[in-house]
């Protein structure tokens, strides 16, 4: 049996600041995220280990590692050198995911599934991100107070995840050493494409954050993924109108 390489210390503080630096050379793509609701549960660490390629630790909290689920808004998504296309820039998004780091420490982002309802997005992806894109059919609502319905609908399924959530009080300003920081905190993703892992980087300003009001969530997403559901309300639950982003090209780690 091949031996199984011990993890590495988690990422110190100095490290998860290091990631939000904006990364050298020419970025390949601008985004904006909206509206990012967070919904996060404590998860046992070997099961989330166990999930993970070759390479790749669960980064945790206190020993405890998290699955999160993040509906939000993609606006004006565009490649570096060409501007917004209406129909095909905006999107909905909502994600499983998970905390990572390598083998030297650099801690990310390990999603499980992103599902998009624009076909193009999931595709483009695919292809050039190798990030596990599924496509859904979306809709959302708001009302006057802020309230927002965000429904999804994964191709081949039956039944909808349904988020309703509103933005609660603010937040204070992220410390480095918070459950805050470590949930919402990443800038860089990890992706396993034929040849190998990849890492991407992202820049943008720290999150605003709030406290949110969540009226309807559920773990369907988990149980398409292969977890089995906690049964419980999410752990962890945050809010943020949302930050402009930077997209660099994905390397091989």
């Amino acid at each position: 049996m091949a031996a199984v390489d011990p993890p590495p210390p988690g990422p110190n503080v100095s490290q998860r600041l290091a990631a939000r630096a904006r990364p050298a050379g020419q970025p390949v793509m601008y985004q904006q995220w909206r509206d990012l609701l967070f919904l996060h549960w404590e998860y046992p660490v070997a099961a989330i280990q166990a999930t993970l390629p070759d390479g790749l630790f669960a980064d945790t909290f206190d020993g405890k590692a998290y699955l999160g689920v993040v509906p939000f808004f993609m606006h004006n998504i565009r490649p570096r050198f060409l501007p917004a296309v209406p129909g095909i820039s905006n999107f909905m998004e909502l994600n499983l995911r998970t905390y990572v780091q390598d083998r030297a420490g650099v801690p990310g982002v390990w999603f499980y599934s992103l599902d998009a309802n624009q076909w193009l997005a999931v595709k483009l992806a695919r292809r050039f991100f190798h990030l596990p894109y599924e496509h859904a059919r979306m809709q959302a609502s708001r009302t006057a107070d802020r309230h927002i319905r965000f429904e999804s609908l994964r191709t081949g399924e039956r039944k909808s995840c349904v988020f309703d959530y509103a933005p609660g009080a603010d937040l204070p300003h992220t410390a480095p050493d918070s459950l805050e920081f470590f949930l919402v905190e990443r800038y860089r993703l990890y992706s396993n494409a034929p040849d190998g892992l990849r890492r991407g980087a992202v820049f943008h300003q720290p999150y605003p954050l709030h406290r949110a009001e969540v009226t309807a969530w559920d773990e369907r997403l988990s149980a398409l993924n292969g977890f089995t559901p906690t049964g419980r309300p999410p752990d962890h639950i945050a809010m943020s109108p949302g930050v402009d982003v930077t997209i660099y090209p994905i390397e091989r780690v």
